[in-house]
């Protein structure tokens, strides 16, 4: 009789023990599950630390837009034209110095200044610049193009605009699209980087009175502008925009 009780309480501890081996066991195993989760959540959302920053960059932006209309169109427009070819700046930029054109040296030179930069990514915010700008100077929306103009250029857009304003005339601008944009020049003064750009873009232009009434332009007629633009930026500096610093036309 003694025997079978202590059969029993042996089978009954033994059968805790596989019980609580078990319950462990599943533990370590759910513990395991979400840290893999953990881990790949991770992976997918991306984590912040701090340093991102709040301000508008249009450039950045324009990077991130170019390379989902690449994947989603599979067309590339971020290239340039030097010497009658057609090529992509990134090889332009591994050109060995014996065969690079002036062009080709000085944006080496840029990016000896700042390893930041990218001329895809460059161009591709300079087309979205070129638009933005053009949209709210047609508007008169002087507060929206101070922090993409350098000084002397929106003093001189600005001016333009108040007088405009004053005269009653209103600008009538649509830009029906962008078929060229290639980087024409390039070069350092001190620490200030300057790249010029070569637009070719058709567009309605008219001006009209209160009444309505075109007094300049022709606003259903598309005509092909070439505008130059350059852009300007202190490689020394944390902002990572470019201000437009001068402008020029072949009209």
């Amino acid at each position: 009789m003694l025997s079978c009780t202590l059969i029993q309480q042996h089978l009954k501890i033994s059968e805790s023990i596989m019980n609580n081996g078990i319950q462990f066991f599943d533990i370590i195993l759910f513990a395991m599950i979400a840290v893999f989760l953990i881990l790949r959540l991770r992976g997918v959302l991306g984590r912040r630390d701090g340093h991102q920053g709040d301000f508008p960059d249009i450039f950045k932006q324009a990077l991130k837009k170019g390379k989902k209309e690449d994947s989603e169109e599979n067309i590339d427009e971020n290239v340039i034209a030097l010497d009658q070819e057609t090529v992509n700046i990134d090889e332009q930029l591994e050109v060995e110095p014996a065969t690079q054109t002036p062009l080709q040296a000085q944006l080496n030179t840029i990016v000896s200044a700042d390893k930041d930069f990218d001329a895809d990514e460059f161009i591709s915010g300079a087309r979205i610049a070129f638009e933005y700008i053009l949209g709210a100077y047609a508007g008169g929306d002087s507060k929206a193009l101070k922090p993409l103009l350098s000084i002397d250029v929106f003093d001189n857009f600005d001016l333009s605009i108040r007088e405009r304003e004053k005269a009653g005339r209103i600008m009538e601008e649509t830009l029906i699209g962008i078929s060229k944009a290639e980087l024409v020049e390039a070069e350092m003064e001190g620490s200030v980087a300057l790249i010029t750009v070569k637009f070719v873009s058709d567009q309605v232009n008219a001006l009209s009175d209160r009444d309505g009434n075109v007094v300049e332009g022709d606003r259903d007629k598309i005509v092909s502008v070439t505008d130059f633009w350059t852009f300007s930026r202190d490689t020394r500096s944390n902002d990572p925009n470019w201000l437009l610093s001068a402008t020029r036309s072949l009209d």
